[in-house]
């Protein structure tokens, strides 16, 4: 159940956590019980205590959360009671407008989209994060001269084994690959791997067998489907496919992907597409390394900036950040289709991770 607390397995408890753009009129971190029958969220209580928590990733009961600011920050919560509880004081990145966070080997790795860099962040005996032991920056620049002018990091994430930290940057139209040193916190860069020019890539997710990656791109509305190489660390991109359906690129204004989620069981994966509204559904083959396009449903609000699977794996929610809620669907077994359930008011919500 990823991170969740084996006292709350026990139980059958599961939670969402929402992050939300607080200088948008968000709360903050919102935290919510799931009914595992129907799926619906309610709120139990929420925190303002960190601006702009816009991504969170949890490790047990401890929530990490970035502040994506000019004066970026990361920051611990305890989130072991209903509201969820400041551990130690925010960490700077050093870096401005960090937008993703992992867990990783001890430490929570940062990407700092305005500054273009990686920041690794030690944690404490107590989970509480530690001053910067390492900070990165990314070098080059992409085509679209009013995005990608520098480097732009925006998603960093350890492969399946851990052994490996793939980092995202839309502005240089790659993906960078480090080892991190677990030790010292140090960042060691052993390879990047070059996209399409323009397509502007944002996130990646892993295949369940480990065998393949795919990364979405922002400013092309594509999928490019990668083989990973988990023995050497490398990446090797094999084609691009369209997450909207065909002839409909640029028929009602831009379409801006946000987000890649992939099934438990490797059969489906599933995009949102921003400025669309929509959610595709991609098949993939036995392999995963072949993608298809099936379908496209409306995300359920406006601007859906996340998209997350909850435990169970047979229902995926939406961060919807424009019209402010968390809207939740019913995944269908055989299509992989999603069928809308229902929602929850969070004033620009940007995130949602489940414990």
């Amino acid at each position: 159940m990823g991170g969740t607390d084996a006292r709350d397995a026990v139980r059958g408890r599961v939670r969402a956590f929402i992050g939300s753009f607080t200088s948008a009129g968000g709360r903050g971190i919102l935290a919510a019980d799931v009914d595992q029958e129907t799926g619906a969220l309610t709120v139990t209580g929420a925190t303002d205590a960190l601006a702009d928590p816009s991504y969170l990733a949890l490790a047990g009961q401890v929530l990490y959360a970035v502040s994506e600011t000019e004066k970026g920050a990361a920051a611990a919560f305890d989130v072991s009671g209903a509201v969820p509880r400041p551990l130690g004081v925010p960490a700077l990145v050093r870096g401005a407008g960090p937008t993703h966070l992992a867990v990783t080997a001890g430490h929570v790795l940062t990407a700092n989209y305005t500054s273009g860099s990686v920041t690794a962040l030690p944690i404490t005996a107590d989970g509480s994060l530690g001053a910067a032991t390492d900070v990165v920056g990314h070098e080059g620049s992409g085509p679209v001269a009013d995005r990608q002018g520098a480097p732009h990091a925006h998603q960093v994430l350890p492969a399946p084994d851990g052994r490996w930290t793939v980092a995202v940057d839309l502005g240089t139209d790659s993906v960078v690959i480090y080892a991190l040193d677990p030790a010292t916190g140090a960042l060691r860069p052993h390879g990047e791997t070059a996209l399409k020019p323009g397509t502007g890539p944002r996130h990646l997710a892993f295949h369940p067998s480990g065998s393949h990656a795919y990364v979405l791109n922002e400013l092309e509305p594509t999928l490019t489907v990668c083989r990973w190489d988990a023995a050497t660390g490398t990446l090797e991109p094999l084609g691009e496919t369209p997450v909207i359906p065909a002839g409909t690129a640029g028929t009602a204004g831009p379409s801006y992907p946000s987000e890649v989620v992939v099934a438990p069981d490797g059969r489906f994966l599933w995009v949102a597409v921003r400025g669309d509204d929509t959610l595709a559904v991609l098949a993939l083959d036995p392999s995963g390394g072949q993608a298809t396009f099936r379908t496209a449903v409306p995300c359920g609000g406006r601007w859906p900036r996340d998209l997350a699977l909850d435990p169970s794996g047979r229902r995926l929610y939406a961060a919807n950040e424009r019209s402010g809620d968390v809207t939740w669907f019913d995944l269908d077994p055989e299509t992989g289709v999603p069928h809308r359930a229902g929602s929850v008011d969070a004033p620009a919500a940007s995130c949602v991770v489940f414990g």
